[in-house]
């Protein structure tokens, strides 16, 4: 899961807060909220209330930080959580609901069938449930919240934008940087495979000890890709691994954070990988495999250059002839290989 949004009253503390009111906070509440903060699990607010009277009780009690998105209202709880699943550029597939009332439980299922519902009293259980038991916790994890705030800072300066959106781009300063993975990548490489399923060419997961194999590995090359703008980092937020054969680099997957989705960084690593390929004499192929969600992926390699030449239904094979290849795309990124 990527993300639990919480109602708050007889959820996450012991009462209904109303003015004058005061209900603690459960502790068992709070400590799955601080242990799945630390997991790299984002948090949120769907509760029924008046924002403001929500938002100061949950600062009285050091909560406010913790969580990423307040939809405080009167409105139906499943709106609220599609919304948040917006704003975080998230699947609902990834999003988690709790509250004390099976009835409210009841209408976000039914709306939102893909988001898992779980009782309030089960909140001391959570940290022991698998979905929100990653395999590693990376450093990336530990600072996912970080990274969602500045990202919402970035969301509102566009906001404030008044020019067009090309000119925001390049305000940003955006720089990628591509570099062999080494092993103090290989955690957040497997996160990344095992997180990561819109901008996903094949949907393919490797494992930690299977990436340090490819890496290893001299017919095999893994990259990842960070990412920084005048804001701050998005962290590592790509990866790549190509199969190098005499005659072809093979992309076997190419990946990108949904958080970067409207930055146009699958784009710049496509054409810096075919520019590589190219300039070794290989011709660029890439596979991709439909996944129900990952259509967008196809897109972005066919705008690339990239031209089917193989598609068998459940997996389609594409390529660049190294004698007619694409022209060369500006992108208001800049790309750094130490």
């Amino acid at each position: 899961m990527k993300c639990l949004v919480w109602d708050l009253d007889d959820t996450l503390w012991d009462g209904v807060v109303l003015e004058g009111d005061a209900p603690e906070p459960f502790p068992a509440a709070v400590r799955a909220v601080r242990a799945l903060d630390r997991r790299g699990v984002l948090h949120a607010v769907a509760s029924r209330g008046e924002y403001a009277v929500a938002a100061a009780h949950l600062a009285a009690h050091g909560l406010d930080t913790l969580f990423i998105v307040l939809e405080v209202g009167w409105g139906a709880k499943s709106g609220a959580v599609e919304r948040i699943a917006a704003e975080l550029d998230i699947g609902l597939d990834t999003v988690a609901f709790i509250d004390n009332d099976a009835v409210e439980r009841a209408e976000v299922a039914a709306a939102l069938p893909d988001v898992r519902c779980y009782r309030a009293h089960e909140a001391e259980l959570l940290t022991s449930y698998a979905e929100f038991t990653p395999e590693f916790v990376t450093d990336e994890s530990a600072r996912r919240r970080h990274l969602y705030r500045t990202e919402r800072r970035r969301k509102a300066a566009e906001a404030e934008h008044t020019g067009p959106p090309a000119a925001f781009l390049a305000s940003l300063d955006l720089v990628l940087t591509v570099r062999r993975a080494t092993g103090a990548d290989l955690a957040r490489a497997h996160e990344l495979t095992v997180r990561t399923h819109q901008l996903n060419t094949t949907g393919r997961t490797f494992g930690p000890d299977e990436l340090r194999r490819l890496c290893e590995d001299p017919g095999h090359e893994v990259l990842v890709a960070g990412l920084t703008d005048r804001f701050g980092s998005y962290g590592t937020i790509g990866l790549a691994v190509t199969s190098l054969r005499d005659d072809a680099t093979v992309l076997e997957l190419l990946l990108m954070s949904c958080r970067v989705l409207s930055r146009g960084v699958g784009a710049v690593l496509i054409d810096h990988i075919v520019a590589r390929s190219l300039a070794a004499g290989r011709r660029p192929v890439a596979e991709f495999v439909p996944t129900g969600v990952n259509r967008q992926m196809l897109v972005t390699l066919r705008f690339g250059g990239f031209a089917v030449v193989e598609d068998v239904g459940d997996r389609v094979t594409l390529a660049i002839d190294p004698n007619d290849p694409p022209p060369a795309r500006n992108h208001p990124v800049r790309v750094v290989t130490p």
